[in-house]
């Protein structure tokens, strides 16, 4: 595991390193209705990528049905 995915609060940028989606991707994601799970501090998004992860698996779920 990369030190980028050991760390529970990740920036949009750093996220998208990981490979799963686009900072794009990411960033529409973060504007819709229902957004992953996240904060704001300041000017910047920080994504709790454990909690992404399973949010991400839910919402293929019920995209699958």
């Amino acid at each position: 595991m990369s030190e980028a995915t050991e760390k529970t609060f990740l920036t949009v940028r750093e996220t998208a390193a990981t490979g799963i989606l686009s900072e794009y991707a990411l960033r529409l994601m973060l504007k819709s209705k229902n957004p992953p799970p996240s904060i704001r501090i300041g000017n910047k998004t920080m994504i709790n990528y454990p909690l992404f992860l399973e949010w991400i698996d839910e919402e293929s779920r019920k995209a699958a049905i």
